[in-house]
């Protein structure tokens, strides 16, 4: 009976850890307040993030960086016009748009990204003049958008006889792929990969076109106005050229529990990655590329 009271004495009252559990929740909120937040997706044009991250390349003492991980663009736009992020991963189309939108943003880099067409091998599609009346999945206002326009046009497609699809989940618009539910789909890598492994045909490259690099990792000129963001984010370049340099002399494979682990890649498969991906350090996109995208919005 005494230990029992004793232990009674000694343990907190529900009020105690209610009032515990707050305080710790307020300073969580806190510490994720101060943290410079990035949006993310499962692509390859994230893994200088991922590889920094996880190998604590950032400066810790500058910048705390904390990635929100997405499945689609258009959740990536969100976060960062909502304020619960201060940057994200995205292409110059989306970009650009968001800018028209009333949401300045800064390029602090091109990320070398590109997208490729794949047909589904079942429809046995295997020119662009075939996807004449067909289905292909894509993003609205964004660079597999302007992409779906462009093989029209250069299929001589009439507009209203290639019907874009909007599947903004990267993963789901792979599974479609992969399950025969469409005709054709515009994916990055590793996506890109997966759709070759399962033997669908390859008809078009971004990177053989005249659209240029338009990957990009943007910032929130609102949020960078902030006490001490500048200096996160010169902090965040250091790392983000570190993981660069490292990807450059040890290659993808060195690292492939990391986009195992962040890309939903299964084991084995990052060997099957193009040997040509290459990671460049901070170097802001090109201005004929953000004219290119910023057209094609008007047109």
């Amino acid at each position: 009976m005494v230990a029992a009271l004793v232990l009674v004495g000694c343990g907190q009252t529900y009020e105690e850890k209610r009032r515990i559990s707050h305080k710790r929740r307020q300073q969580l909120l806190r510490e994720d307040s101060a943290a410079l937040k990035v949006a993310v997706m499962p692509t390859l044009d994230c893994l200088p993030l991922f590889v920094a991250k996880e190998h604590h390349m950032f400066d810790t003492t500058k910048v705390d960086v904390r990635l929100k991980m997405f499945t689609a663009q258009m959740d990536c736009d969100t976060a960062i016009v909502g304020g619960s992020v201060e940057g994200t991963i995205t292409d110059l189309v989306r970009a650009e748009r968001m800018i028209q939108q009333g949401t300045p943003l800064r390029y602090v880099t091109s990320t070398g990204a590109y997208w490729q067409l794949y047909t589904n091998r079942t429809a046995r599609i295997k020119t662009l003049k075939q996807l004449d009346d067909k289905m292909v999945a894509m993003t609205r206002y964004s660079a597999t958008d302007l992409l779906a326009d462009l093989l029209r046009d250069s299929a001589k497609i009439d507009a209203e006889r290639l019907f874009k699809i909007q599947v903004n989940d990267v993963n789901i618009r792979l599974k479609m792929l992969l399950n025969n539910e469409i005709d054709a789909v515009l994916l990055t890598e590793p996506q890109a990969t997966q759709a070759r492994q399962a033997r669908h045909y390859l008809l078009l490259d971004s990177r053989k076109t005249s659209v240029g690099q338009l990957g990009v990792l943007a910032f929130s000129e609102r949020a960078l106005k902030l006490d001490k963001r500048e200096e996160q984010l010169e902090a965040l370049k250091r790392g983000y050229n570190k993981a660069c340099d490292s990807l450059s002399s040890r290659g993808i494979g060195y690292y492939r529990d990391i986009v195992e682990k962040y890309c939903g890649l299964r084991a084995g498969l990052v060997d099957s990655l193009p040997a040509t991906i290459r990671f460049t350090r901070i170097a802001a996109p090109e201005e004929t590329d953000v004219q290119y995208a910023r057209n094609w919005l008007k047109q």
